[in-house]
Parts: C-alpha cells; structure tokens; sequence
C-alpha cells in the first residue's frame, strides 16, 4: 500500500493537471469528481488541495528554477504531467522542512507512473541540478 505522503502527492499532481488543462482552479466539483475516482480519503485529497494551492501561489519562482534547470527546454514545451511533477519536486525542493533526498524520489516515483518513457531521467536531472542550486544537495 502506498504511504499517505505519496497517494497525497499523486493527488496533488492530478490536481495540478486539471487546473493547467482547464485554466481554473481547482473547484469543488473537479475536487468531488476526483475523491469518486480515487476512493474514499478525504484527509489526503484535502492535504493534496492545501499542496496545490501553496503551489499556485508560488508558481513564479517554481517555474523560474525549473527554467533555469531544464538546459534547453522551455517550460511551456514539457508536457503537462511532467511540468506539474516538477512543479511538486521544486516546490518541495524550496522548504527547508522536506528532505531533498525524499523530494527527488517521491517526484521519480510520480514520473515512473504518471510520466512518459524519459519522465524519470529529465525530471531527476533537473531536480538534481535545482536541489544544487539551492544549496540543499
């Protein structure tokens, strides 16, 4: 079974998904319709939600320390799952409360399940070259 950090990760990444494709936030329908299709756990849909907004919220500095870490991709040309699990990664990457070492493997176990074929080797590269930039690897 999945530890409740990563089910509310993955959470978190659907959410982030949902509001980039859509351009709205996350409403309480999308909320409703996602706790039907992934089972009764309200505490970590509502942990996913609290995530994403803090996400939201800085968005700007997250996508600029992706920017300057994916070496000649620009962030609008990732696809979206992988845009968002970065998003994630980065963002837990910023706290000084999550270790970098959990941040980048939660963020390559949600690429090697929701990502595509070469999700895991950029997404590590550049969470890898972000935790440095950081200071925190």
């Amino acid at each position: 079974m999945l530890r409740v950090e990563s089910r509310r990760r993955a959470r978190a990444l659907q959410l982030l998904y949902a509001w980039e494709v859509s351009a709205h936030p996350p409403t309480e329908r999308l909320l409703r319709g996602l706790a039907r299709l992934t089972g009764p756990e309200p505490a970590v849909l509502e942990e996913a939600e609290a995530l994403v907004a803090r996400i939201v919220r800085a968005i700007d500095a997250i996508d600029i320390a992706c920017g300057k870490a994916a070496d000649n991709w620009r962030l609008d040309r990732l696809a979206v799952v992988d845009r968002n699990i970065l998003r994630i990664g980065v963002y837990e990457l910023m706290r000084e409360d999550v270790p970098p070492k959990v941040a980048i493997d939660e963020a390559l176990w949600l690429a090697h399940r929701f990502g595509g074929l070469q999700s895991a080797t950029f997404v590590n590269g550049v969470l890898d070259r972000v935790a440095r930039d950081l200071g925190r690897l």
